[in-house]
């Protein structure tokens, strides 16, 4: 029963991965993986000399950095106001609707964006003009991009991490609210002394895990959302390797970006479950 599992691994986990040697290469298609020129580390020592290189990989540590921190905040508070709400009914509404979010592609979700956020024609600017502000373009302010993809994402996300803390809410012994409740705690020290250490350790988990992710900052959304005018600091590694590989044809150099990354992604990863398994108790093996 496994071995359909093993084999489809093994299909397009690992024999993709004979691509890597490309970062090796000065690759030409028609030659393929095994007749191109040896290079040695000519497309690495070429990718830390190209002006950009830096630059893209703090936008993608910042972006992923804040997209992990709220990514952890924002659920986490959203669950344990969820949990305070008595009515069972409207507290399941608002569950399935801060959910639908995660469901719904970048596409779809990105020309739902550029549609509120148009500077003519859009709600917020629609709104600002009303209060006497000047419109803003959001999607070509460089100062403002990175923090528009952070709080769109953790917009489509938080649903998803909300229920994960509300099922550890959940799992809380209610004996431990009732003593609460006895030593004459309100609803806030409750929180503060029952609810979160309670699930304490699904957040640490779930903070320790998220590390692999620091230099995942979201194809996706930055490639439906970003233009040429925010660059400098909406640009991260996944869409700088699509312009240099597909758009620019130079394919050693973007496989030569993309092993660097998976390498570094690799370590914290490691990292991640080491830290998992010492402050949680988690491990994988």
């Amino acid at each position: 029963m496994l071995l359909p599992c093993v084999l489809l691994v093994a299909a397009f986990g690992y024999y993709p991965m004979v691509g890597i040697l490309i970062a090796f290469q000065n690759y030409n298609p028609t030659q393929g993986f095994f007749h191109s020129k040896f290079v040695g580390l000519d497309n690495f020592r070429y990718m830390y000399e190209m002006p950009d290189t830096l630059q893209v990989l703090w936008n993608t540590v910042f972006i992923a950095f804040l997209k992990i921190v709220l990514g952890l905040i924002v659920p986490v508070t959203f669950a344990i106001l969820l949990d305070l709400i008595r009515r069972k009914v409207f507290q399941r509404t608002v569950q399935t609707l801060i959910y639908i979010p995660h469901f719904l592609s970048w596409v779809i979700l990105s020309g739902i964006l550029i549609d509120i956020l148009s500077p003519n024609e859009g709600i917020v600017n629609e709104l600002l003009k009303r209060l006497g502000m000047e419109p803003v373009f959001f999607l070509a302010n460089e100062r403002v991009f990175p923090y528009l993809l952070v709080f769109s994402d953790v917009w489509k996300e938080f649903g998803y991490g909300t229920i994960i803390y509300l099922a550890a809410i959940t799992a809380i012994d209610t004996s431990l609210y009732e003593a609460a409740v006895m030593d004459g705690a309100n609803r806030f020290r409750q929180v503060l002394h029952v609810t979160l250490p309670g699930i304490l350790p699904i957040v640490v988990l779930m903070a320790t895990l998220s590390l692999g992710n620091v230099l995942n900052a979201g194809f996706e959304q930055v490639f439906n959302l970003y233009s040429p005018v925010v660059y400098k600091t909406g640009d991260i590694l996944d869409t700088f390797v699509y312009r240099i590989g597909l758009q620019n044809s130079q394919y050693g150099v973007a496989t030569a970006v993309g092993l660097f990354k998976s390498v570094v992604s690799f370590l914290f990863i490691a990292t991640g479950y080491k830290l998992a398994a010492k402050f949680a108790g988690y491990r994988v093996f």
